[in-house]
């Protein structure tokens, strides 16, 4: 399959862990580029950041208007009717990103898949679901639809994988309940949660990013 298009931000040393960082809906690549010099982590670490675009596909929601997007939203209830097939297209299309890096020598134990809103959904379902161990999951403003299949398959590799799961509570985009929802359906399945909750709405604040750089450096 051919590849995703993605920006990369690459260390100064050979890069030794990898993280893969989806975007939300409407959004690209670059809308994350920022939080690379916010995270106070340094380059010792030697982190490669990968950040993929989505392809560009109508979406229904808003009217069949073409924009990036990880997969289609049918209505306002985005829990209710979900892209499963679209979902699936994603999930292969991260796969093969993953590959990509373990290929350059990466290794798995060193990736973490990380996504914001529809970037969330897929970094939850390919991380809980991929083969070999991954090094943690970072799901951001998030939920996780088809819950019940996806953790019916979650992987011995993965079963122990850290995952940093964060909301606002403010949420109007994907509602704080179902961020919380998806938390205690996790811990229900005995997976490694870390929950983090922030007054603010379908963004990313301040806090939350020390958290992240702060989740990052211990996971590593």
């Amino acid at each position: 399959m051919t590849l995703l298009n993605t920006i990369e931000i690459n260390p100064s040393k050979e890069a030794l862990r990898t993280i893969i960082w989806l975007h939300g809906l409407g959004a690209d690549g670059n809308d994350f580029v920022p939080i690379v010099s916010q995270l106070g982590i340094q380059d010792p670490m030697q982190i490669r950041f990968i950040f993929p675009h989505a392809p560009i596909q109508p979406v229904t929601i808003n009217g069949g208007m073409k924009m990036r997007a990880w997969f289609d939203i049918y209505a306002a209830n985005i829990n209710a009717k979900i892209d499963t097939a679209g979902i699936n297209r994603s999930k292969v299309a991260l796969e093969a990103l993953i590959e990509k890096e373990l290929e350059r020598g990466i290794d798995s134990k060193n990736i973490i898949l990380a996504g914001f809103s529809q970037g969330a959904v897929i970094a939850l379902t390919v991380g809980l679901q991929y083969e070999k161990t991954l090094g943690g999951i970072l799901a951001l403003s998030g939920f996780l639809p088809n819950a019940s299949e996806v953790l019916d398959h979650v992987t011995n590799a993965n079963k122990k994988c850290p995952i940093f799961l964060a909301h606002g509570m403010a949420d109007p985009i994907v509602p704080y309940p179902l961020g919380l929802e998806t938390c205690e359906v996790l811990m229900q399945a005995g997976l490694q949660v870390a929950w983090h909750s922030y007054y603010m709405p379908h963004s990313v604040c301040d806090e939350e990013v020390r958290d992240i750089g702060e989740w990052v450096k211990r996971t590593y």
